[in-house]
Order: structure tokens, then sequence, then C-alpha cells
């Protein structure tokens, strides 16, 4: 029998085949928008397909209820497990007004839950990290027990507001926890022309605080670091930069053509290195999991995709008197 590793790492059984199920969850809602997209149903997809380990893991190490996620715009398994759900997204993507996100009024992937911790965001790239350092220094200013998470692509670890608020947060030695998956594009433009360093995460020696690079294919590797940055954080000794290094099997967006920038022998190698079937060969060689657990939970996946999906659909749009709701403040 395989290695036991999740047990190491003081996670039970049935947390890693939660783990599994909600990454196969994401999975599946992203599959199905894609398809609605084509289908002239819905106007957008912004991907998260090969990053769901890297996202799950993450989140798995956080306490829901508690820390407070910023998250980028493919971080639907983050939002999934903390406790948005398919219908939410689907919601979100059919642009409807029951969207909990924004009523419908901003494109896919801009997740918002003031009930969840989840704080709205934005369309400007990286504008999400200086937002959590600011949460974190009033976390810290109220001596409140909790962290904040931001996530990003290595993309925007070139920009100012990452900069800036990396440097910030180091000075004060704020909870927050810097989480860069780096999928190797920032849209079309590949690493090696975005940085003249190798990894994402020797930026914060700069800072003045602990910097990780880790296998973002491996939910367990991940959910190891982002709770050893917690645990650090909630001491006082400051943020972690960590950087999840993950693939990018689809294109940017449903508005992207990845085929003339990204080579078909590249995605194929990177297809081989898929998180989810590589999780579930673990579950299953650790005896963590049961063939028929599998089935049952590719079913229940499932179902919640089509019930999402149909509701969603069904649902009506918007009044037209109400396009300026939630744009100016109301009597």
């Amino acid at each position: 029998m395989a290695e036991n590793r999740h047990k190491a790492l003081g996670l039970t059984d049935e947390q890693v085949v939660e783990m599994y199920y909600y990454m196969l969850l994401a999975r599946k809602v992203d599959e199905r928008q894609w398809l609605l997209n084509r289908a002239g149903k819905i106007p957008f997809v912004i991907s998260c397909q090969g990053q769901e380990a890297a996202q799950v893991g993450a989140a798995f190490a956080l306490k829901k209820g508690v820390d407070y996620l910023c998250p980028y715009y493919r971080d639907a398994a983050v939002v999934l497990v903390f406790g948005m759900t398919p219908r939410d997204l689907m919601l979100s993507a059919f642009a409807k007004p029951e969207d909990p996100n924004s009523g419908g009024r901003q494109m896919p992937g801009h997740f918002g839950c003031k009930r969840l911790n989840i704080l709205t965001g934005s369309s400007p790239v990286t504008t999400q990290v200086p937002h959590a350092v600011g949460i974190a220094l009033a976390a810290k200013m109220q001596k409140k027990e909790l962290v904040v998470y931001t996530s990003f692509g290595e993309g925007s670890s070139n920009q100012g507001d990452f900069h800036e608020a990396a440097n910030f947060a180091g000075v004060h030695k704020l909870p927050v926890i810097f989480f860069c998956q780096n999928n190797k594009y920032a849209i079309s433009v590949p690493l090696k022309k975005q940085m003249a360093v190798d990894s994402v995460a020797k930026r914060a020696v700069g800072y003045g605080f602990a910097g990780v690079s880790v296998d973002g294919n491996d939910p367990l590797e991940v959910y190891r670091v982002v709770k050893e940055a917690r645990e650090r954080a909630l001491r006082g000794e400051g943020p972690t930069l960590i950087e999840a290094v993950v693939n990018r099997l689809v294109p940017h967006s449903s508005d992207d053509d990845d085929r003339t920038y990204r080579s078909r022998e590249e995605l194929e190698e990177a297809k081989k290195q898929d998180p989810i079937p590589r999780f579930r060969q673990y579950l299953l060689e650790v005896g963590a999991m049961t063939e028929a657990q599998e089935k049952e939970i590719a079913q229940r996946v499932q179902r919640e995709v089509d019930e999402a999906t149909e509701y969603a659909e069904k649902a009506p749009y918007a009044e037209p008197e109400t396009a300026l709701k939630y744009v100016y403040a109301e009597k």
C-alpha cells in the first residue's frame, strides 16, 4: 500500500475524500460553464481547470467563518469550500439577480459574500492584494485571531499593487497569506518574459518574510504549507508568500485562443499532471476512498451541477428598472 501522507498531516480519510469532492465539483462546474458558453447561453468563462488542487488544499488549511478570503477570478474551488454553491456560481454565469456575488452585475469570477468572509473582487487585477493587507491590519489592531488569504496569478506579482502590499505587510508583520497560483502564463505572456527570477516565492526575501514554492498539483503539500503559514501568522510572525506551481489546462478565458501562443505538445504534457486523477489514484491506493465511494461522489457532483444549471437557466433576469441598483445610494 502507498504511503499514507494525509494521516501524517492530521487529516482524516473523510477530510481527504471531501477534498476530492470539492476538486471534482469545481472541475465539473467549470466544464459545464464552457459548454454553456459555446452554446451561446452564458457570455464568459474564466477557468479554474488545473488549479483545483492548489485551491482546495489552501482552503482546507484555513478556518471557515473566521479567516477572510480576498480571492482572484480563478478561485472557484476556494469559494466552494468556504460555502458558496454550484447554484451561486451558475447564477453568476447567467447574470441573474439572485447571484449572491453581485446580483448578476459583475462578470463571473468576481466572488464576494459578506456572510462567508469573502471580500468582493474587482476587475483590475491585483487590487484584492492591498485590500487583504488592509483587513489583516484591522485584525491586528483589533487583536483578532484570524488570517487573511489573498490569491493571484504570477502575472499579478509583477504589479505595483502586489509589491506595495507585500512591503507594508512585511513591515507591520501582518497575518496575511499571499497565495500565488503560478500557471506560467499571464494571459499569453509566458513566465520567462514576465520576470527575471525563476520563482515568485524568491521575492519574499525582499520584504522580510517567508517564501515557499510548492507543487500546486498536490493538495496535501499545499495544505501543509498553508497550514504552517497560518500558524506563523497567528504567532505574530507575519506574512508568507506561497507560490503554488500549477498548470492552466484551458485558454485564459472563453475569449482567448491559446493556440496562438502555446504549443499543443506543451498542453498535453500539462494534462499528464492533472491533479484530479492524481489525487483520485492516491486515495484509492491508500484505501481512503473505495471505488464505490468514488462512483457515488461522481454521481452526486453530476446531480448538483445539473440542478444548479437548470435552476440558474430558468431563473428570471433582473427588471430593466433595476439597472442602477447597487450603483447609487438609495434612501
